[in-house]
């Protein structure tokens, strides 16, 4: 009864006087306003509308989950689709869309699908969909994000029509935990128009505008008995840190992501305001392609490796939210962590050494950064300072958020990135350090590597496969020109009526699927 009231906008007086005139005395009363207080808070309601703003945005955001590249992209992707996996709270993989995914050899993979599942359209899910949402990104015309990963997957074939076998070209036993990305959302056989949004997902794209906004309404077919609890949601970015933050605290908006460090302090004095912190993974990272100058000079890499000050970065940029990095993208708390892989110390004069060796000291050598990579400008000052120290001069060149990802990173000679988290070793050397990873931000190149990362991958033995992926840890730190200097805590800020923001392996809001999840409390 007293939950019912709560619901519908009760007040605490109002809740006194009426258990209270039942017979209740004041204290029992108001320890049965607390009880109840407590479980409304912890129970989903259904209804209502959030509005939630991300920190990145361009004019080809897209609703293609195969060439998805931005948080925004994610987001809409995880509101309209699924995949056939997905990773809970401690990282173990569960089906979606998928049954089950069953192999007797880590090569041929059978996956039974849920029955009775339907797209948007009103189309039922089949084989021939998977088969389709699969297979399309081993075509180069669509541009597919994951290209690297899913050229392992060399067959598919629709067994029946909830049945579908894939082949693997080399056994791999992470099939599921990779079917958990957010690219192999799965698609309508023959899709080619995107801009609805057509998936099987918690809600239906009522509008898209590619850099700007989306709306989300609720899937009223929606497999997910009980979900999404919102009626609809909005989703846009806030580039501006400080104007994201302020949207926030005025009420416009029901979620602010990825603080920047330098506004928490403003949020802790802000009441009605939750912090939900999640350190998974995610980092920022300066990029020295090894193809082009001053990356191409023996020592330039190594030097700026040396240069960068990361117990600094971590208390000053970061105000304490992030954990030392040593180079490699594989976190504390994934089982191949290798924990035996330091990072290197801030030691300027080897830095200053390595420059020499390399004839760059005393050049002008530019650093482009940009909001768009979270904490990038604060790191870059950090890194002038240093430099400025030894007599090397960076050119910190900020360059707007808007067009970023498409113009400057992979691109620029010397610029920062932001990697978001990966459930397996695989897939971020894979994404990131292969020879042909689409990802490549320094254009690291290795065939002892990528010979290294087959074998692993086709292993079953987890004692080898840890010991080979601690090894290719060691060469990326050492040999490719990406300095991670840390592992940053990701804070999504939120009002504290919206509910049910929950940890994810995959990073902030929730793994970026927050939308299906979160309820407003009453």
């Amino acid at each position: 009864m007293v939950e019912h009231a709560l619901r519908h906008g009760a007040g605490r007086r109002e809740l006194l006087r009426m258990l209270m005139a039942g017979g209740v005395g004041l204290a029992a009363a108001g320890t049965i306003l607390g009880r109840a207080g407590t479980a409304l808070a912890q129970t989903p309601v259904s209804g209502g509308h959030v509005k939630a703003a991300g920190w990145s945005s361009s004019t080809a955001d897209t609703l293609d989950p195969a060439k998805a590249s931005l948080s925004t992209d994610y987001v809409r992707c995880c509101a309209h689709y699924n995949r056939l996996t997905f990773l809970d709270d401690k990282g173990v993989t569960r089906m979606e869309l998928a049954e089950t995914i069953e192999t007797n050899d880590a090569k041929t993979w059978t996956i039974k699908l849920r029955s009775g599942v339907t797209f948007h359209s009103g189309k039922t899910l089949s084989a021939a969909d998977v088969v389709f949402s699969l297979q399309r990104h081993l075509d180069p015309a669509v541009g597919s994000k994951v290209n690297a990963i899913a050229k392992q997957m060399a067959g598919f074939r629709a067994v029946d029509p909830l049945t579908v076998e894939v082949t693997l070209s080399a056994p791999n036993g992470d099939l599921p935990t990779i079917l958990a990305m957010h690219h192999f959302m799965i698609v309508a056989d023959g899709t080619t128009d995107f801009s609805k949004g057509n998936g099987t997902g918690a809600f239906i794209c009522e509008r898209f505008e590619p850099g700007i906004r989306s709306i989300g309404r609720r899937n009223p077919n929606y497999f997910k008995n009980g979900h999404p609890y919102l009626d609809s949601f909005e989703f846009f970015a806030i580039a501006d840190d400080t104007a994201r933050v302020n949207a926030l605290l005025s009420g416009d908006i029901q979620l602010a992501a990825a603080i920047n460090p330098r506004s928490i302090r403003l949020l802790d004095r802000a009441p009605n305001i939750v912090q939900s912190r999640t350190t998974s993974g995610n980092y920022t990272d300066l990029n020295i392609r090894l193809d082009l100058a001053p990356g191409d000079k023996a020592g330039f890499a190594e030097g700026m490796k040396y240069l960068i000050n990361r117990e600094q970065i971590q208390k000053s940029a970061m105000r304490g939210l992030a954990e030392i990095a040593n180079d490699q993208p594989v976190p504390p708390g994934n089982v191949y962590r290798n924990e035996e892989l330091a990072p290197k110390p801030y030691d300027p004069e080897r830095a200053k050494s390595l420059f020499q060796k390399a004839g760059v000291l005393g050049q002008s050598i530019p650093i482009v950064a940009s909001e768009a990579a979270g904490s990038s400008l604060d790191m870059a000052v950090i890194v002038q300072q240093a430099g400025n120290a030894i007599g090397m001069k960076f050119d910190l060149q900020r360059v707007p958020s808007d067009g970023y990802w498409s113009n400057y990173w992979l691109k620029s000679p010397v610029h920062f990135g932001n990697i978001n988290p990966r459930p397996t070793p695989d897939i971020l050397f894979s994404l990131l350090y292969a020879s042909t990873a689409p990802w490549n931000e320094s254009r690291y190149q290795s065939e002892k590597f990528d010979a290294m990362l087959l074998e692993a991958r086709g292993s079953l033995d987890q004692g080898k496969r840890k010991q080979i992926y601690g090894e290719m840890q060691a060469m990326v730190a050492n040999d490719a020109g990406t300095v991670i200097p840390v592992y940053m805590s990701s804070v999504d800020a939120i009002s504290e009526k919206l509910k049910g923001l929950a940890y994810s392996p995959l990073g902030g809001m929730m793994g970026y699927a927050f939308a299906e999840y979160v309820w407003l409390e009453r």
